[in-house]
């Protein structure tokens, strides 16, 4: 198994992408929670990254509004269940916790849900920013609340392109 990545810019401040094998299997911004440590990236490589990064521009450009990438998700069975079901909340939608627990087949496990979401290891692109609580009210989210308001007010009215800022 070989691991390689890649640091480039965003509007949400640096994020390090990673790939396992060839495909994307880590995209984590700065200071977020659960992010591996640097020495599992592997060494610095761009190659693989080419149509990841093009269609991160794209979508911070206001040009996507999704992403068509294989992806390497490894997590326990459940996780990978709910990142999956992640990647079906359109873009500029939210639902809630308990939403996505009834969405995979487990009402109750909305804690649960919250926790497999936490441990996304390819934030945006699987979009664990469109979860929220069940009043509508950003809940944790691994790369800050700040980022986290900052996707959806860029995803709800997507007129633009979402600006850099030095914020993160």
């Amino acid at each position: 198994m070989r691991r390689v990545h890649t640091v480039t810019d965003s509007p949400v401040g640096p994020l390090t992408l990673v790939a396992t094998d060839g495909v994307l299997s880590g995209l984590y911004m700065t200071g977020q929670r659960h992010r591996p440590p640097e020495e599992n990236f592997g060494e610095r490589d761009d190659t693989p990254f080419t149509e990841a990064l093009r269609q991160l521009g794209a979508y911070f450009a206001g040009d996507a509004t999704g992403f068509e990438l294989p992806l390497r998700l490894n997590g326990t069975p459940f996780q990978r269940r709910v990142w999956a079901e992640l990647q079906e909340i359109p873009y500029g939608e939210t639902v809630s916790y308990g939403e996505l627990a009834t969405c995979i087949g487990s009402p109750t496990a909305s804690r649960a849900v919250g926790l497999a979401n936490g441990k996304n290891p390819v934030g945006i692109i699987v979009p664990c920013h469109r979860v929220v609580g069940a009043d509508g009210s950003l809940t944790g989210y691994g790369g800050g609340i700040d980022r986290k308001r900052r996707l959806l007010a860029f995803e709800r009215g997507a007129d633009g392109p979402m600006e850099q800022t030095s914020l993160f």
